[in-house]
């Protein structure tokens, strides 16, 4: 594993054009349950599509309920060692973007401004009227809810709803364009934390390859794109990224 983090420490170091991907898997060391995984949120509750939250009151207490769950661990969740080595990276200058799959706003929380951050599905840490589209405080949305108010509404009547893309909810458009284009354009490319299988955030590999990328994967389990990536490391987020920015920093010395 060592010559594998020296590899990905040399490649970041070239300041080419570099990209990171990040999953669920960067966040749950920092407490935050995954969705797919056994225990995860997904395997607590059955997901409220976004076509139920509109056409019904009860959908919406139940999607409510279950953001009352995440909330709890969002409350108490700090960056790790991982989303610190990923700020790191951008404070030296050697980070083109992060494309993140995460809604829990960790990365922002590490330091990384917003320019630096692609959330293609979404960020819980805002509410966002389904009608006007006004932005509401996470913090009050959930105070509101502990004082019985159990499917929140905007004053102009709109439903409020974690600013997040729910189960057939249409994606971004903005977004997954800017992340497709960047991914495109990259010569390095890193997963950290996902397993790649939910698109079309999935695809972002594949088209930093097709450009000759190096492709770097960080990750507990196997992904679709193991083979046809340069470096393979199965291993924790926080340990891998911490040991790649001290390497880097290492080689920056020696200049």
């Amino acid at each position: 594993m060592k010559d594998k983090i020296s590899l990905i420490a040399r490649k970041i170091a070239e300041a080419g054009k570099n990209v990171i991907f990040t999953g669920a898997g960067i966040s749950t060391e920092s407490g935050i349950p995954d969705y797919r995984s056994q225990g995860g949120i997904w395997d607590k509750f059955r997901p409220v599509y976004f076509d139920e939250f509109m056409s019904s009151k009860e959908a919406r207490v139940e999607f409510w309920r279950q953001e009352t769950e995440l909330y709890r661990y969002l409350k108490k969740a700090k960056p790790n060692s991982a989303h610190m080595a990923i700020s790191e990276l951008h404070r030296m200058g050697l980070l083109e973007t992060v494309i993140t799959q995460n809604i829990d706003g960790l990365h922002q929380a590490s330091g990384l401004p917003d320019d630096k951050i692609i959330e293609l599905h979404g960020n819980t840490c805002r509410v966002r009227c389904m009608s006007c589209g006004e932005i509401y405080s996470l913090d009050e949305t959930h105070k509101r809810i502990d004082a019985g108010d159990l499917a929140p509404e905007c004053t102009c009547g709109g439903y409020l709803k974690s600013d997040t893309i729910s189960f057939g909810q249409a994606m971004p458009v903005k977004e997954v364009g800017k992340a497709a284009k960047l991914s495109k354009e990259s010569d390095f490319f890193m997963v950290v934390g996902s397993t790649l299988l939910v698109q079309p955030a999935a695809s972002m590999p594949f088209y930093a390859k097709q450009r000759n990328a190096f492709l770097a994967i960080i990750n507990l389990s196997e992904t679709p794109c193991d083979k046809m990536c340069d470096a393979l490391i199965r291993e924790k987020a926080g340990y891998v990224l911490a040991k790649i920015a001290d390497e880097i920093k290492e080689i920056r010395s020696r200049r």
